[in-house]
């Protein structure tokens, strides 16, 4: 993909990520984030919640993975901001939509939305320079 072949209004494919157990727990280890609400069921709902939830972290890298996938080696992400919402428990699926809001020069910018049976779990706005991809 190239920068000619992106325009403002245009639709990212969807992507349904299950969430599981072994994700929950993966993405809170490889972050170095020991909060016993990722790991220990128990724990989690002795603080009020069903089951264990994905961290910030690791939703970060799934929504850098989605416009990723998307876009391809031919961009760098520049800056992501991101906004949780419903956390994602074991037995979700995050469901991620994407739009590109901007285009100027070399530099997209895309609102990526993920849901799950509860709402959005997370929404972002990620920023790409085609310029400086190697």
């Amino acid at each position: 993909m190239t920068i000619t072949d992106i325009q403002a209004g245009q639709s990212l494919p969807e992507l349904a990520v299950p969430i599981t157990a072994s994700a929950i727990v993966a993405g809170a280890i490889a972050t170095d984030d020991f909060e016993d609400v990722h790991h220990d069921k128990a724990a989690a709902q002795g603080k009020g919640v069903p089951d264990i939830f994905m961290n910030i972290l690791t939703t970060n890298g799934f929504v850098q993975r989605y416009v990723s996938d998307w876009c391809g080696s031919a961009a760098r992400i520049a800056a992501v901001d991101i906004k949780l919402g419903a956390p994602n428990f074991v037995g979700d699926t995050m469901t991620f939509t994407g739009e590109v809001a901007q285009v100027e020069g070399s530099r997209v910018a895309v609102k990526v939305r993920g849901r799950n049976r509860i709402g959005d779990h997370v929404v972002a706005t990620v920023n790409l320079d085609f310029g400086s991809a190697q």
